[in-house]
């Protein structure tokens, strides 16, 4: 069996869950989540969420412990939120909200223009610094890579956007000669 799907989730006060025709609906204070489920059984009582598999193939196995995971991540999702944090470093670099989009100035001879989704909420506190906040931690996670990808950290001067707990190894430059 599955040691992350025969896990049992509970249901927090102020959260509802419906199940139908193999869609979950997962609603709470912040939103509404939904998601298909396929070959796996679900049963909601007293407040507990439980999935099982009618056999033991490895596709299912697979499947068991994705649904538990992602049915968690929306319960979670509908209470807390999910956000990560972006930290832009370089001389005259500098991020700014303006519209539905973000304009970053990361060293390229134009500014870069990033259409922001509807489901996500992206704000700079600081000019240097990017919160993408959202309901959905996959469509959060997807986001946040995406504004990363627009010019990742290079190694000699710590130059980019890294995640602020990433951590990034400096090299060493070249040397003159002995």
């Amino acid at each position: 069996m599955s040691r992350i799907g025969k896990l049992p989730i509970t249901i927090p006060a102020g959260v509802t869950v419906d199940l139908k025709n193999n869609i979950i609906t997962v609603k709470g204070p912040l939103g509404e989540l939904k998601q298909e489920i396929k070959d796996i059984d679900i049963k909601i009582e007293n407040n507990i969420i439980s999935l099982s598999r009618k056999s033991d193939a490895k596709e299912l196995r697979a499947k068991h412990g994705l649904y538990r995971a992602l049915i968690n991540n929306m319960v979670t999702g509908v209470i807390k939120g999910y956000e990560k944090s972006l930290i832009v470093s370089g001389v005259g670099y500098k991020a700014a909200v303006e519209g539905g989009k973000l304009t970053l100035h990361v060293g390229f001879s134009h500014t870069v223009d990033f259409k922001i989704p509807g489901s996500v909420k992206v704000e700079c506190p600081t000019l240097t610094e990017i919160l993408v906040k959202g309901i959905n931690k996959t469509e959060v996670g997807q986001v946040a890579a995406n504004i990363r990808a627009i010019k990742k950290v290079e190694p000699y001067h710590l130059y980019g956007i890294r995640y602020k707990d990433e951590i990034v190894q400096k090299k060493e430059g070249k040397t003159a000669g002995k």
